[in-house]
């Protein structure tokens, strides 16, 4: 089986042994992301709300790289530092994904210092 790096410039660079995304098997598995903005390569601040919208547009991002888009995202990973930020966390997501949800896990995870989401996602190439 074949197996593809994506990276693009929209999303943050990694800063470690791992690709933005992999194309394989006529999926991309998408790297966990977090809340940094590619730009300036900065945590963005202003609580989960604004954290998550900046993890959903680099998730985005890596998927429009390669032409799909969130609707093609069959399931995700959810890291959250505190649970008691699911019902705002939640909002934000569904705005992204209002139609035909991804399945999704939700986990409660001891996340870098400043970080209160993180994400990942596998999205379907076929």
């Amino acid at each position: 089986m074949s197996k593809k790096t994506v990276f693009t410039e929209k999303a943050p660079t990694p800063v470690g042994p791992y690709s933005q995304a992999v194309i394989s098997g006529g999926f991309v598995f998408v790297s966990g992301q977090i809340p940094i903005d590619p730009e300036t390569s900065k945590l963005v601040e202003g609580g989960i709300e604004a954290q998550t919208v900046q993890v959903l547009e680099n998730l985005k991002n890596i998927l429009e790289s390669i032409n799909l888009t969130l609707n093609d995202v069959v399931k995700t990973s959810v890291y959250l530092s505190n649970l008691s930020d699911f019902q705002s966390f939640n909002r934000v997501y569904n705005r992204y994904f209002e139609v035909n949800p991804p399945a999704r896990t939700t986990a409660q995870a001891g996340l870098m210092a400043g970080v209160l989401v993180e994400i990942d996602a596998i999205a379907n190439k076929s």
